[in-house]
């Protein structure tokens, strides 16, 4: 019930531009700043490493994501200081913009996620909260934006082609 009416209300969807312009500000001004600060995740990632999240036993909870960042993000940290910030920058861009929302959340939701799972908490709660709500709205989240023209196209464009290609095979 409240799945249906966050996907096919017209008030949901004024709710969710509003939710949707939050976090996009929130994302597009911490990409900004990162791209234009001379942003070195180096340091961030040594630090995790270094003093990883604890269970209250003592015992390292993610491990495995520990290793990830040790031996991949870490030797990589070129691109990582690369793909964080544009990243953040283009999903702020896509939810204020309402465009191609829905990737644009889930991109957001992977990036949080993996701040969370570093051990970072901040406001981060709140946002996997609300990107939540965004991602399971699907396009009415971006109705009041240019998924209303773009998702429609992309419907159209992809799903003909294929019948196209069936017909003719």
């Amino acid at each position: 019930m409240v799945v249906n009416w966050l996907r096919q209300n017209k008030v949901a969807a004024g709710i969710l531009t509003v939710l949707r312009l939050y976090l996009g500000y929130s994302w597009i001004t911490a990409g900004f700043h990162k791209l234009s600060g001379g942003f070195d995740a180096s340091g961030f990632l040594k630090g995790v490493i270094a003093n990883p999240v604890k269970g209250p036993d003592g015992s390292v909870v993610y491990g495995w994501y520990v290793d990830f960042l040790q031996h991949f993000a870490l030797p990589n940290v070129d691109i990582f200081n690369t793909i964080v910030p544009l990243g953040e920058f283009l999903v702020g861009i896509g939810l204020i913009l309402g465009c191609l929302t829905t990737a644009a959340m889930f991109f957001g939701l992977v990036m949080n996620f993996s701040f969370f799972l570093a051990g970072t908490v901040s406001h981060i709660p709140t946002d996997l909260f609300i990107g939540a709500i965004i991602l399971f709205s699907g396009y009415n989240a971006g109705r009041i934006g240019l998924d209303r023209w773009v998702i429609p196209f992309i419907r159209k464009t992809a799903f003909n082609g294929n019948k196209t290609e069936k017909q003719n095979g």
